[in-house]
């Protein structure tokens, strides 16, 4: 039985486009996070203390995100968290 040519398979190429299809459907409905500099998290986290979603514990310098419970020591990352939980919240609501 002869070998099939592997310049005539493309159902690599079919599976790879495929994948390629998802990353972008996926990346689509992805909230961005990265470019979140550091003054826009400060004032997110601001915002966030004033409404009481997030509460700064000074003895253990750690800022405490309410709904989730989560603690975090730097400002960055408590700001790109929530926007991330919030994305999550707002998806969850959508497909409930």
């Amino acid at each position: 039985m002869a070998k099939p040519d592997l310049n005539d398979d493309t159902s690599a190429d079919y599976e790879q486009f495929e994948a390629e299809l998802l990353a972008q459907d996926q990346d689509a409905v992805r909230v961005g996070t990265a470019d979140m500099d550091d003054s826009e998290a400060r004032n997110l986290v601001n915002d966030l203390i004033d409404a009481g979603i997030v509460i700064p514990i000074a003895e253990k310098r750690v800022l405490v995100h309410e709904p989730s419970s989560e603690a975090f020591e730097l400002i960055t990352q408590l700001a790109v968290f929530h926007k991330g939980w919030t994305a999550a919240c707002d998806t969850s609501e959508e497909t409930a």
